[in-house]
């Protein structure tokens, strides 16, 4: 169905029934009465009444219904948006995901599947878009703008301008997502305008990922359309930004911790402006950390009005991303909203979507059953040849220096730093005296046989392997190691399981968990992919990683090219400032 389809008569009898309760020549199905409503226009308490009528709020005011609930004076707030967020990051399934995010308060997000676009190409969109076919859970899509997100690594497709034409006719695609090729845009590279040019034409929206970048280069991302950034990590960039007429997506996930680093830029003035994302976050961190109403409290404890925190996770995404229906409580608006006990602890009794309760004290409780089977080829996403341990050594001659990436946790971004290395028959040894491991990035999306090495510190693994299929944003296997036998076997286990995560320990397996689709999603209920992320903290435990951050998080982003300054892709060691591949060898 096209945006501009719809069933007419079916349409206008609704208009009919809203417009009938709203004069009261009706009872409304639902009125809220004895709550306090979080008027995210004035910001300010308004105590009224709320009516509803088939899923739209019709009236603010004195209202009979034939459903009353008494509020007992709680607040009513409009539910959350996630103005950012990859679903493939919780590796769950969309209708997993939704199980997940409703009880905190999330009724509606703004996805980006370009981790499966980057394995599945249109086949992985489409099936996100069927995946969130008639959840509870509102889930608008921005189709990938960077598939793979440098011509610098091998990701299982390329989507040029042609290819994501056909999704801006589908009802929840929203625009572009993310573009976060820079040199493209600057230079306006004929594939990258193209996208742009296509979205602009159909004055959709399109999103940015401006890591890194200085004012000119905001410039030039206002100039072609961009008008949202989520990859900004200090109060000057986040200036930078506004003052550019960005939209600022303040970002809480899983490794990207920025909120804490951006919150102070939101003033009265300039909250319309800005908004939260969780952009990837686990699953374990979605269930008892949250998702959204987590950034709402952060930003209440960091001294932003509590009204205000809300009206940017809420009023400021709709307004952002066009959903004019969305992110208030007032008449014409979805009933999306929550029952608050506590306005400073944003503490959620009852969640509604479209007017219909979806979840209570923490409890989903939606019971239809949302069953999407990915595609054999989904199921089939590990292509890569038999891999020797002659291949995953690193040659070295002459001086021991060497490029080494350094983690920084709890951020995306790393540091280059050069230093000597121990090197034995001329070939790197990984220390762990020195915190130095083996980092490896192998294509497997189409048995290229490429496979980049480096050297990584800051990790902290005492001894064995971890690898993964996620490995931001080509999803290739990424492994890090003390050893090559570990390594060795590490990947195979991987091969073996159709993509996941692994811990490894003198050949054997730690702890793992099988993501059977595209190597990112587990097609198992969020209780038992729970339970066996709890045994792979376990075995991190056992390999003595780092608890500064979460090792595998981290480790998935080191083969993202597009974030300073160093990463590891599948054709070798990338310096992000000169977007330029490096020797390992200083």
């Amino acid at each position: 169905m096209s945006k501009n389809q719809y069933n007419e008569k079916e349409s206008k009898e609704l208009l009919k029934n809203r417009i009938e309760a709203a004069s009261k020549r009706r009872k409304a199905e639902l009125v809220i009465k004895n709550g306090k409503i979080i008027d995210v226009f004035n910001q300010s308490l308004i105590e009224a009444d709320v009516a509803i009528q088939d899923g739209v709020i019709v009236g603010i005011g004195e209202y009979e219904g034939e459903q009353v609930i008494d509020a007992n004076g709680k607040y009513i707030s409009p539910s959350f948006i996630d103005s950012h967020v990859h679903i493939e990051s919780s590796m769950v399934t969309p209708k997993e995901f939704a199980k997940v995010v409703l009880p905190h308060g999330v009724t509606t997000i703004i996805a980006d599947p370009h981790e499966i676009a980057n394995v599945a190409g249109t086949e992985g969109i489409q099936y996100m878009l069927d995946s969130t076919e008639n959840l509870p859970l509102n889930v608008y899509v921005m189709v990938p703008s960077c598939v793979p997100s440098t011509p610098f690594e091998h990701a299982g497709a390329t989507l040029k301008a042609e290819d994501l034409t056909p999704f801006y006719d589908h009802p929840r695609v929203l625009g572009l997502g993310e573009v976060m090729d820079f040199p493209s845009v600057y230079h306006a590279e004929e594939g990258m305008l193209n996208k742009l040019y296509d979205a602009k034409a159909r004055g959709v929206k399109i999103d940015g990922h401006a890591a890194g970048l200085d004012q000119d280069a905001i410039n030039v991302y206002t100039t072609a359309g961009i008008k949202t950034d989520h990859e900004a990590i200090s109060i000057h960039e986040a200036k930078d930004r506004l003052q550019r007429g960005m939209y600022l997506i303040i970002r809480q996930g899983s490794v990207a911790k920025d909120l804490p680093q951006l919150i102070d830029v939101v003033t009265d003035k300039n909250a319309r402006r800005c908004l939260f994302g969780t952009d990837d976050k686990h699953i374990d961190d979605l269930l008892y950390e949250g998702s959204i109403d987590h950034n709402v409290k952060l930003a209440i404890q960091h001294g932003v009005d509590p009204i205000n925190a809300i009206q940017m996770a809420s009023f400021s995404a709709a307004e952002c991303y066009g959903l004019h229906n969305k992110g208030a409580i007032a008449p014409g608006y979805d009933a999306d909203f929550l029952i608050l006990a506590d306005l400073n602890q944003v503490e959620i009794e009852e969640v509604y979507a479209g007017g219909k309760l979806v979840a209570q004290n923490g409890k989903y409780l939606n019971k239809e059953r949302y069953e999407v089977h990915p595609s054999n080829s989904l199921l089939s996403s590990i292509k890569t040849g038999d891999i020797t341990l002659e291949q995953l050594q690193i040659k070295w001659k002459d001086s021991n220096a060497a490029h080494v990436i350094e983690i920084i946790p709890n951020s995306l971004v790393t540091k280059h730093l050069v230093e000597d290395v121990e090197v034995i028959n001329e070939y790197f040894q990984p220390s762990i005296e020195r915190d130095q491991l083996k980092l490896a990035v192998i294509e497997r999306h189409h048995e290229t046989g490429h496979i980049g090495l480096g050297i990584v510190k800051g990790l902290g693994i005492q001894k064995g392997a971890l690898a993964t299929t996620i490995a931001h944003d080509s999803h290739n296997i990424i492994t890090a190691s003390t050893n090559d036998k570990d390594m060795l076997f590490a990947i195979e286990a991987i091969k073996e399981m159709g993509g996941g995560l692994v811990i490894v320990e003198n050949e054997k397996v730690i702890a793992s968990l099988a993501l059977p689709i595209a190597g990112l999603l587990s097609n198992e209920p969020v209780e038992k992919i729970y339970h066996e992320l709890m045994e792979l903290k376990k075995g991190l435990d056992y390999v003595e990683a780092s608890k500064e951050f979460n090792p595998f998080l981290t480790l998935s982003f080191l083969a993202l090219p597009v974030i300073p300054d160093l990463k590891l892709t599948d054709m070798g060691l990338f310096d992000v400032k000169q977007f330029k591949h490096i020797s390992v060898q200083a």
